[in-house]
């Protein structure tokens, strides 16, 4: 049987709400932002819950969790296989068990000047129907009331990903006309985007999910103030703009990123997501106290080491302390930091779940 709720008093939406207007609810919310089950442990997950409680994945998840995403329909010209609206083609690249879609062509990746990406097919908010979303929210609303997010705001990643990671970083210094002639055509189409989504369903949409990965392992992946001056301003508009329409921004970064996070809350987040606290320097007791009371956050169950590699009750306990330091005063949705690989136990996966849905405080 899937997991009872029955002592729960609040909608998901209103806990999500709740917990970003740092107030505590009946219990932490759960979410998967950012986040999903490869699909061979999603396999193995499928048959643990169908021997154990007789329910498949979708069962057992549906009455947890309190974040569901919406989109428009996409009605513009055919893609490619493997293509993206951007012109970037991915080709799968097997990992074993299964795959990745890794970037195969990047369509910007020979540009000289900004009048070569005058030759670029460059997407258009035409290319949707937007008129779908408020039936999407509705059906979304009458299976369970939860938190609506729409995605997906990756400025700097979307230009990367057309231009090629190095040379994006380089253009950052040595073309830095090219560089930002790129970032401008992305944030204003993201900018028309979710104004159109917005502007679909006002007041339905309560989170706008936006991402720029800073960190990696042991540090910020450029200088704080090359990222202050080239990428930051961009988001701020973009931020301005969702908090025009009344909806948070919760925004994605893996890595260590504690020294950027003072220049995250100035560029208008509301929320923080993906936590990768086996990051360098990535602390949540600092975190918590040094901006608990400007910031929300999302995520924290490590996918690198805990989740793969502990038992179910290292899982459980690292859910409870996240809990503990994280959603003291409220602030805190609770899930894994990012999407949860291959060869992680389906019994540890269980165990994040039912650590989180009984971790009121």
């Amino acid at each position: 049987m899937p997991p009872s709720t029955s002592h729960e008093t609040l909608s998901g939406r209103e806990r999500v709400l709740l917990a970003l207007d740092h107030q505590e609810a009946d219990r932490v919310p759960i979410a998967m932002v950012c986040s999903g089950i490869n699909p061979p442990a999603r396999a193995a997950l499928e048959a643990h819950l169908r021997a154990t409680r007789g329910v498949s994945v979708d069962a057992y998840l549906d009455p947890l969790i309190d974040i569901v995403t919406v989109a428009p329909e996409y009605v513009g010209p055919p893609l490619a296989a493997g293509e993206d609206i951007w012109g970037v083609v991915r080709a799968p690249v097997s990992y074993g068990d299964g795959a990745y879609d890794e970037i195969h062509h990047y369509p910007l990746g020979e540009a000289e000047t900004p009048a070569d990406l005058d030759a670029h097919r460059w997407p258009s908010p035409d290319w949707f129907d937007f008129s779908v979303i408020p039936g999407r929210i509705r059906a979304l609303r009458a299976v369970r009331d939860r938190a609506v997010m729409a995605t997906n705001g990756n400025l700097f990643e979307t230009s990367w990903y057309m231009r090629g990671f190095e040379r994006m970083l380089m253009d950052l210094v040595e073309r830095p006309e090219l560089a930002h002639a790129i970032l401008r055509r992305v944030t204003d189409y993201y900018k028309a985007f979710f104004h159109r989504v917005l502007s679909a369903a006002p007041g339905e949409i309560d989170l706008v999910f936006t991402a720029d990965d800073l960190g990696g392992q042991r540090g910020l992946l450029m200088s704080l103030p090359l990222w202050e001056r080239t990428i930051k301003p961009y988001h701020r508009e973009l931020n301005d703009l969702i908090h025009d329409h009344g909806a948070r921004v919760i925004y994605h970064s893996d890595g260590a990123i504690m020294r950027a996070v003072p220049g995250l809350i100035d560029m208008g987040i509301d929320c923080l997501q993906a936590l990768q606290f086996s990051a360098e320097g990535m602390d949540p007791v600092a975190l918590k106290e040094q901006y608990g009371e400007k910031l929300a956050f999302e995520g924290g169950v490590s996918v690198q080491t805990t989740l793969p590699f502990g038992t179910p009750q290292d899982v459980a306990d690292e859910v409870r302390e996240r809990i503990r330091v994280l959603g003291r005063g409220g602030g805190y949705i609770v899930g894994p930091s990012h999407t949860i690989q291959a060869g992680t136990p389906p019994e540890n996966v269980v165990a994040m779940f039912e650590a989180a849905r009984g971790g009121a405080l």
